[in-house]
């Protein structure tokens, strides 16, 4: 679908700012390399090959008896005698001595006979974020060849932690972000155009809204119902729309009364298509200016609450309680700054990005 003239030239603006261009393309491919954490950092393998046929242990439960072994539950794919059934066909001398097979399989012959190899096709980082690293040492381990950015205090590698961390970050601010967002505009857009009694009631509501302890409450709907994500979306988007009301508000009770509106309803347009259709683009731009900070808000919140125990669950890949273990572990500084580079890098990425988006729809504003 062709953009309109209107939105070419705020494409043109997005692009000619160089710093949000540039943030929006290094965001998008960090991101997108996070969708494919499970390719990236997994303790399971991409591809296996089996007796001639492919298997994909990333996609699909495959038990250990799909690769001849004793057991129904699921192949534990990073010990050697799973390997060894792998590599040679499923010979039961895997359980005997899996070295000396796998390196007869090598060669395609198993005790002079021809068998046919099978192969497993590893991630780039064979750990997902809650495998236990057996590093042989203390732990925090400090990073080595095998985990680039060690391992935290429970032995988990640090750098598949902070793949699925950033993925499972961003998610969370984007939905977070656009459920707020609409909630905060929809409300701030019917205070400010219908004004008066409606206007009022609204601002108390507000008032006392805003006054509720939100800490205390996430505390005790986690005491009650678990922690979990989504009970956290949820937590998070009731304490955070009003931060679009004020500036949504403020933008229509200025507008309401101007000209183009007064003839839209001498027309007989509806009440809705006035709000959302005339006014409301251009209360954008002071819309999209509190975005940024938003955004930010929502990760740092996220962040703060994992950092104090009361956010995700522990076992989630979460860059608070990276920070936490951090704050624990001031012996391995290697956790505190994986934590800070991710953020800045994030928060920094996200607000050039919205800052640039900000830019564009303000009309004052080109870019040579």
């Amino acid at each position: 679908m062709a953009l309109s003239p209107l939105n070419q030239r705020r494409w043109r603006n997005f692009r000619r700012n160089g710093r949000a261009f540039w943030s929006l393309i290094l965001f998008m491919l960090l991101f997108g390399l996070s969708l494919l954490a499970e390719v990236l950092a997994n303790e399971k393998p991409i591809l296996v090959s089996y007796r001639g046929d492919l298997y994909a242990p990333i996609l699909k439960f495959y038990p250990e008896t799909t690769f001849g072994g004793d057991f129904k539950t699921e192949a534990p794919y990073g010990d050697i005698e799973v390997q060894c059934l792998i590599k040679s066909g499923g010979l039961e001398a895997c359980w005997d001595d899996p070295d000396e097979i796998i390196a007869q399989a090598a060669t395609g012959m198993v005790d002079g006979e021809y068998i046919q190899k099978g192969w497993l096709l590893w991630p780039p980082i064979p750990y997902s974020y809650t495998t236990i690293v057996d590093t042989g040492g203390a732990v925090p381990s400090a990073p080595t060849s095998q985990n680039l950015l060690g391992t935290d205090d429970t032995s988990r590698d640090v750098l598949a932690r902070v793949i699925y961390g950033f993925r499972l970050s961003v998610f969370f601010t984007i939905v977070v972000t656009v459920l707020t967002s609409v909630i905060g505009v929809a409300a701030g857009a019917i205070q400010g155009y219908f004004g008066g009694k409606t206007d009022l009631i609204f601002q108390r509501i507000l008032e006392i809204w805003g006054s509720t302890p939100s800490l205390y409450v996430i505390i005790i709907l986690f005491a009650i119902l678990g922690r979990s994500f989504w009970l956290l979306v949820f937590v998070t988007v009731l304490f955070g729309w009003p931060a679009l009301v004020g500036v949504v508000r403020a933008e229509f009770l200025r507008a309401r009364n101007f000209e183009y509106v007064r003839a839209a309803r001498a027309l007989g347009v509806s009440n809705r298509v006035i709000m959302f259709r005339h006014v409301l683009p251009n209360a954008m731009v002071a819309t999209l200016t509190l975005l940024p900070f938003i955004i930010t808000g929502t990760i740092s919140t996220l962040a703060s609450l994992d950092f104090l125990g009361f956010g995700l669950p522990s076992s989630a890949p979460s860059l608070g309680e990276l920070t936490r273990q951090a704050k624990a572990n001031l012996q391995a500084p290697w956790l505190a700054f994986t934590a800070f580079f991710t953020f800045s890098i994030l928060l920094s990425l996200l607000v050039f990005i919205f800052e640039g988006v900000r830019d564009a729809f303000d009309p004052r504003k080109t870019f040579q």
